[in-house]
């Protein structure tokens, strides 16, 4: 059985992965670690989880890392770029949940840390040169030979599957796209503020840095980087009174030779191999996503204006992070891509 640690096991993060390990066939939570609610069990604070674990949250300071064969960082930005270097010093391998990890370059990262209000600086640049971007259903290679991942954003996911097919064949007619997504508040995570409180945010549907999301830079960054284009994406992100889950929308204007049939076909022919990227001509709902790895598609030609609406749905608590990261730990690992992963949403 391979042995996964789990830092920063308390958040929603952690506690995904650990409800995705209690069944995966080859990989077993071993070793959890936490800056906060160290000592207790971690059944005391997901008593769902009483049943399928005894094990205790402790302080960094007690990690037994020649019992470790990867280690997942469900922890804030510039947490993990302080503690992977001893990680993967020792060969071992890294899954991070943070953009600490995301980029190609420092210049791409301190965008993201700008637009993110934190400090630009870097401390672990040249781990940040040995990683990959976690996007399985592109960079499946890159992540089999890698060392560290960075497991990609929620809202940037979101954006980046339904993307690629319309600009690697530059179908995209202007320069800029424009994209609105709305998401459930757990993306905040477990201590998500004051405006996030139930009385704040029952009934209360909100947009946020507008134009400026750090996500931007990720989606940019994957978007363009293969064919050299240079499209823009005007982003509008939006938090509604929803535990979890993400839909996208994407207007853009494309090829008018095309018809719905043959964007259709287009989608599903890139989306071949890819086993939790489903592609229907249905309107989709975070509904048929909830609590699977699932990304749901749906290209739609609007005949009488000539625009292209592309609708994505996912879990942002699955296929926005702690689903993606066992897809990754998967492909590192060399297991069965869907191990641990194959199973349908909660409905309803």
């Amino acid at each position: 059985m391979i042995k996964a640690a789990i830092i920063g096991a308390t958040g929603f993060g952690g506690c995904g992965l650990l409800e995705i390990l209690a069944r995966h066939p080859h990989i077993k939570a071993t070793q959890l670690f936490a800056k906060n609610e160290t000592g207790m069990k971690i059944a005391d604070i997901y008593p769902h989880l009483e049943k399928h674990y005894d094990l205790e949250v402790m302080p960094l300071e007690k990690i037994d890392y020649s019992q470790i064969d990867i280690a997942f960082f469900s922890t804030p930005d510039q947490a993990g770029m302080n503690l992977i270097g001893e990680f993967i010093s020792r060969d071992i391998k890294v899954i991070d949940y943070s953009g600490d990890f995301r980029f190609d370059t420092f210049e791409e990262y301190s965008v993201y840390a700008i637009n993110k209000s934190m400090n630009p600086k870097h401390n672990s640049i040249e781990c940040l040169e040995k990683s990959v971007y976690g996007l399985c259903e592109k960079n499946r290679e890159e992540i089999s030979k890698a060392a560290i991942v960075g497991n990609p954003g929620c809202f940037a996911i979101s954006l980046i599957l339904p993307l690629l097919p319309l600009c690697e064949n530059r179908l995209v007619k202007t320069d800029t796209i424009i994209c609105d997504s709305k998401s459930g508040v757990s993306g905040a995570g477990k201590n998500p503020g004051t405006a996030n409180f139930y009385p704040q945010r029952y009934e209360n549907i909100n947009t946020y840095r507008e134009g400026s999301h750090q996500h931007l830079v990720e989606v940019e960054m994957n978007i363009n980087k293969r064919n050299k284009t240079n499209y823009k994406l005007f982003f509008v992100p939006q938090v509604i009174p929803m535990t979890r889950g993400i839909l996208s929308n994407i207007y853009a204007d494309i090829d008018t030779s095309l018809d719905q049939e043959s964007i259709i076909k287009l989608y599903r022919d890139y989306y071949a191999d890819a086993p939790f990227v489903t592609i229907t001509d249905k309107s989709p709902g975070t509904a048929y996503v909830r609590g699977s790895n699932e990304c749901l598609i749906r290209p739609l030609l609007d005949k009488r204006t000539g625009k292209l609406l592309v609708t994505s749905a996912i879990d942002n608590l699955m296929k926005g992070q702690s689903g993606n990261a066992v897809q990754c730990a998967n492909i590192m690992l060399g297991l069965n891509e869907t191990d641990g992963l194959d199973f349908p949403s909660n409905y309803p």
